[in-house]
């Protein structure tokens, strides 16, 4: 009995058993994450050797996230117009140029030039968001409806532990061989994943249609907003971005509250990660719940109250554990929003709903960051932590009372069992015997 709950607990892998297309295209995402870790620290340590600006270190950041975000806008229609295995294979391949250029850069004669890693930063931002549009708007077709979670978990695990140890990993590969070898070993990776996106099968979304203009990108904005379970669904996402993501207090909190230092600080950035990778290993149960509306509600609600109660944690191991509950939330939240959002959208909107979908991501993370700092310069990072928490817990509150669809929505479940034969009247003829042949 516990071999079996403990069975039905753990990480579904069918989406990498069930074909081939779904294999390749998670690898190619590995291969995504994988990159762009090693540029998350060798850019900033290339950046400040430079200049010796923490300011300009910060411009390339916003470069990329400004390219990413005119990413969302047009990536999402391109991904409801052309085949989404020739888009993917774009992007990779402007990958492959941009990491070839960022190395090529780094051995100039002269020296490396800042505009061209500002170039190479917004050339990569923009197709970078186009190419994982086009990945997620492929996932449906490729593990059907009833994988999807276990799809979105699976995605989860890749990103939280890409989060975890990619960054090591880079700062391992500049220590041992440098900036320069490691943008052009990333770059030959790019470049073999470009090559195993041609044996994914054509991926032309259904019902696509020709033209483009305002209209049509802002398809997948209407009906976001007028789907009775999708608006709920980012309305929830955009409050949990806002409220609900605590680490830039973190270094703050650390000194004034919990007197701790460097070592403290690193224990808590690490938790969040570490709860989502225990919920995504065990998060077999989420293709199966009944109500996976409600879960999500009450995930995001779970989120606002551990954040809450990371304010009023007295001590580090109070904070680990308000920590790891905040990530094993977060994990819970996000592999069911995306399967439902997969689920309710057309294939013909899903690229322009994925690009609302990172565009709330986008503009709630940095407005999040903007609220608690100012927050925390009125309250200090204690109160501002738990009045962000219970804001978050009461907005949920508030979104489920006056959009109950997301909330109601249930799942269907496994068809009744056939009835019983019936047992022959008396004295009838005798059953008959399927293996015999006829005289």
């Amino acid at each position: 009995m516990r071999r079996l709950r403990a069975a039905s607990l753990a990480i579904d892998l069918s989406p990498l058993r069930a074909g081939g297309g779904f294999r390749i295209l998670f690898a190619v995402r590995l291969v995504s994450l994988l990159g762009g870790g090693y540029r998350m620290v060798a850019l900033p340590l290339q950046v400040y050797a430079m200049t010796g600006s923490s300011v300009l270190v910060a411009s390339v950041s916003v470069v990329n996230g400004l390219s990413s975000f005119a990413g969302t806008l047009g990536g999402g229609l391109l991904a409801d117009r052309m085949d989404r295995r020739r888009l993917m294979l774009a992007a990779l391949v402007a990958e492959t140029a941009v990491v070839s250029g960022f190395a090529l850069n780094t051995v100039l004669p002269g020296g490396p030039r800042l505009e061209v890693i500002y170039l190479c930063a917004a050339v990569n931002g923009c197709f970078g968001t186009t190419g994982l549009l086009a990945q997620q708007a492929m996932v449906p077709a490729l593990v059907g409806r009833d994988r999807l979670p276990a799809a979105g978990a699976l995605f989860a695990l890749t990103a939280q532990a890409g989060a975890v140890f990619t960054p090591a990993l880079g700062g391992l590969v500049i220590a041992t061989a440098g900036i320069a070898a490691g943008f052009a070993g990333t770059a030959v990776i790019a470049a073999l994943a470009s090559a195993a996106v041609l044996f994914l099968p054509a991926a032309r979304p259904d019902g696509a249609e020709a033209g483009g203009g305002l209209r049509a990108a802002s398809a997948g904005l209407r009906f976001a907003v007028r789907d009775p379970v999708v608006r709920p669904l980012m309305a929830l996402g955009f409050t949990q971005a806002v409220l609900a993501l605590p680490l830039v207090l973190i270094p703050e909190f650390t000194d004034r509250v919990l007197d701790g230092g460097a070592r403290e600080a690193g224990l808590l950035y690490s938790a969040p990660a570490a709860g989502a990778i225990i919920a995504s290993l065990t998060s077999g149960w989420t293709g199966r719940v009944a109500r996976p509306g409600a879960v999500v509600c009450g995930a995001v609600a779970g989120c606002g109250a551990a954040v809450a109660a990371l304010g009023v944690s007295p001590s580090l191991p109070f904070a680990l554990a308000a920590l790891l509950a905040l990530g094993c939330a977060q994990a819970v939240e996000e592999i069911l929003r995306y399967a439902l959002v997969q689920e309710r959208t057309p294939d013909a909107l899903r690229g322009r709903v994925s690009g609302v979908w990172l565009a709330q991501a986008t503009v709630g993370g940095s407005l999040g960051v903007s609220v608690m700092g100012a927050l925390a310069g009125l309250l200090g990072p204690a109160a501002a932590l738990l009045a962000a928490g219970s804001a978050c817990t009461a907005l949920v509150a508030a979104v489920t009372a006056a959009d109950p669809g997301l909330r109601r929505l249930r799942r269907p479940g496994p068809p009744p069992a056939p009835p019983p034969a019936a047992d022959p009247p008396a004295g009838g003829p005798p059953p008959v015997d399927p293996t015999d042949t006829p005289p």
